[in-house]
């Protein structure tokens, strides 16, 4: 026969189980704050050398055109909703440092505590999302209108599915190397892989989509590979041509 505890006795272990479950229930996945990786501080900025790859005329061919870019926060200031958010200035400048830097525009970066939001050029990107942890899974680009770039110039066919992308943390990194640059506690940011006839053969479509981002703590970003081309071989006649766009950014200097 069992033996079931009763009274005072019985009393005593479902208290104690009860406390067991609260504290099973309470207990939450602690990780720093998404702040610690993004350029948030007024007067911080970040220099990135920046390749660009664009078609040339009538989108025969690719080439690669490369700058220096600083990325300056101005000013905190708050949205429309009350949101703590960061106004950052752009400006471009030649390869090798020489000339004086050029504006080339401003975007903002909202913080909502669980997400944090980057806006520019009427896009919005959620970039980092909470907890900082390996795994975690979100839509980054789920704000997005469909053909996205076309405001840009660019009215490339196979971005029309962007907004579906799954952003995911693909890995923690307490060292990683970049272009010979060393950073300390590194997230890498998984947005789109789908490589297919690329480098192209001819008289064959290809499609050349990678796309990732990467983070260090007390930072932000330091190394950013963005990728949308595709080629027809028969866009306009026997010519075949490519369409869209790519930008390799990586850290230089900052302050």
């Amino acid at each position: 026969m069992k033996f079931f505890p009763r009274g005072p006795a019985a009393l005593c272990v479902f208290f104690l189980l009860a406390l067991g479950s609260c504290s099973e229930k309470d207990e939450e996945f602690v990780t720093e704050p998404l702040s610690d990786y993004m350029l948030t501080t007024p007067g911080k900025y970040i220099i990135y050398r920046l390749d660009s790859t664009v078609t040339s005329a009538f989108g025969v061919n690719l080439e690669i055109h490369s700058y220096q870019v600083k990325h300056e926060v101005d000013a905190e200031i708050t949205d429309n909703l009350g949101n703590k958010s960061y106004r950052v200035f752009r400006s471009i400048r030649n390869a090798d440092g020489s000339g004086d830097w050029q504006p080339n525009g401003t975007y903002m970066v909202t913080d909502y505590g669980k997400q944090i939001e980057v806006a520019e050029d009427n896009l919005r990107f959620l970039k980092l999302q909470g907890p900082l942890r390996e795994g975690i899974e979100w839509k980054g680009n789920s704000q997005l209108p469909d053909n996205p770039y076309s405001t840009l110039g660019f009215n490339i066919a196979v971005v029309d599915y962007m907004k579906n992308w799954e952003y995911y943390y693909a890995a923690f990194e307490p060292v990683i190397d970049v272009n010979g640059q060393t950073y300390n506690d590194v997230y890498t940011v998984e947005q789109e892989d789908f490589v297919d006839n690329w480098p192209v053969t001819a008289g064959v479509a290809g499609v050349n989509i990678r796309a990732y981002e990467q983070y260090a703590k007390n930072i932000g970003l330091v190394h950013r590979s963005h990728t949308i081309l595709e080629y027809d071989p028969n866009s306009s006649g026997s010519t075949a041509t490519f369409n869209g766009f790519a930008v390799d950014m990586w850290m230089i200097d900052h302050n």
